[in-house]
């Protein structure tokens, strides 16, 4: 086939390059079009657009067969041709490359970062930035993102091989190699970084006075390995986990907020299907009356909320849930969701699943202020807090806002949203005005004839 002078007249571009002569930077373009449009690299042609030639061309050929099989990842030959076409006593070397199926493609002894992806920018080869690079492994069928190598190589693992010695697992390069936190040669992976004491990912935990975002109680940051963070967040949320008692005649009975279970798996839940690709921490909120988690990435595609509802589960991080399985964190796959409903099974509200295509929340409301409720005269639903207050009521006639303080031992600011949310309700009324008022209840011919059990 001759050579194409038009193109080559037209000189250097998005699918077009010349080089004098291999160098070591030719893969750097070779990369380049494989993640962009493709394109054809010519050898033996300058940068003026004069054609030199290859001197000893069947070396050059195999120089750069070798840097395509063992310098590029994901492997790429099916995506490279060959040819060398002779201009009088010159021979040049095309190499078409066609636009690759497993992008990002990389530079092997660099790794998926800007200095081992490349892009065409015009004429040029640039590194490509850390936005575009998640963007391929977004769009890519692919290596998964947890398989590729780590981009940071000086990793430890410090409270991962001592979770796996408290659980009387094994642990060693070929426990890691099997779990893909590293590959046979003794790279470490995403996945491999994600469960070592330099991981970059945190969750943070925020405790809010009341029903809003408005006044801090606590704030923490949990860092370092996926299995430390999961230790530290379920620690923290257990110490706000409070537990109230009731006494029923002679027994008292003794309630968590939330159940165990539920935090568990939602915590587990954020961390195991989470999108690593993504630089931001998982969060999560507890306010009176609710926790939410929320961690990066929504549903995978294909999967809705009825789905993960009957159990079925489609893992983003199917290796890490792997590791999580075999360290008996979890039971089996696609139980956690039911798990949670099952927990709240007796309680009028629910917990809450959204997602958007960037995140996913579960909101598990408190059973001690909201799912506790019972149905009341008019089909009315009261919380269990503000049963309390109509019995109080029931007993004074009247109460100020103390009075729900004192008896609820709860803030000045609960007290008034327990009040506003009765007064929504239709259940009491405000007599009065300023430091002066008073609450009463809203009679009707069913309260009348209800009894204070």
């Amino acid at each position: 086939m001759a050579l194409d002078m038009e193109r080559i007249k037209d000189g250097e571009n998005l699918t077009t390059e010349f080089k004098r002569e291999y160098t070591d930077e030719i893969k750097k373009a070779i990369v380049a079009f494989a993640n962009t449009e493709g394109g054809t690299l010519y050898i033996g042609i300058n940068d003026e657009k004069s054609i030199v030639g290859v001197d000893n061309h069947d070396d050059t050929l195999l120089q750069l067969t070798n840097v395509v099989c063992s310098a590029i990842k994901p492997d790429l030959t099916l995506f490279v041709d060959y040819e060398t076409e002779k201009v009088g006593k010159a021979t040049v070397i095309v190499v078409n490359v066609r636009r690759g199926t497993a992008r990002p493609y990389y530079l092997a002894g660099k790794g998926i970062r800007p200095e081992g992806v490349y892009v065409r920018h015009g004429p040029s080869s640039v590194p490509a930035t850390e936005a575009v690079i998640l963007n391929m492994i977004r769009e890519t069928d692919g290596e998964k993102y947890e398989e590729v190598q780590s981009s940071n190589q000086d990793l430890t693992f410090t409270e991962t091989a001592g979770e796996f010695k408290l659980k009387d697992l094994e642990w060693g390069l070929p426990q890691m190699i099997s779990l893909k936190l590293a590959t046979t040669e003794g790279s470490f992976t995403n996945l491999g970084l994600f469960l070592s004491d330099q991981s970059p990912y945190t969750v943070k935990l925020a405790v809010f006075e009341g029903l809003e975002k408005e006044i801090f109680k606590d704030r923490r940051e949990f860092a370092g390995s996926l299995i430390k963070q999961l230790n530290d967040a379920y620690g923290f949320l257990d110490m706000y986990n409070h537990t109230h008692a009731e006494v029923e005649g002679l027994y008292r009975n003794d309630k968590r907020d939330y159940p165990e279970d539920a935090i568990r798996e939602a915590l587990l839940n954020a961390l195991v299907h989470r999108d690593y690709a993504f630089s931001s921490s998982t969060l999560i909120s507890i306010f009176d009356d609710r926790i939410e988690f929320v961690s990066i990435g929504g549903l995978p595609k294909g999967v809705s909320f009825d789905d993960i509802l009957l159990g079925i589960s489609v893992a983003r991080n199917e290796n890490l849930a792997n590791v999580f399985y075999r360290l008996h964190l979890i039971e089996a796959y696609g139980t956690g969701i039911p798990k949670i409903m099952r927990s709240y099974a007796d309680c009028i509200k629910k917990p809450e699943l959204q997602s958007t295509n960037n995140a996913f929340k579960i909101t598990l409301p408190n059973k001690n202020t909201n799912s506790a409720s019972r149905k009341v005269t008019g089909g009315t639903s009261f919380t269990e807090s503000e049963e309390k207050i109509m019995k109080l009521l029931n007993r004074r006639g009247s109460i100020v806002r103390k009075d729900i303080e004192a008896a609820l031992a709860v803030s000045q600011a609960m007290a008034v949203r327990l009040l506003r949310g009765l007064i929504d309700k239709g259940a009491i009324r405000a007599v009065g005005g300023g430091k002066k008022i008073r609450y009463v209840k809203l009679t009707t011919g069913a309260d009348q004839n209800r009894t204070d059990a």
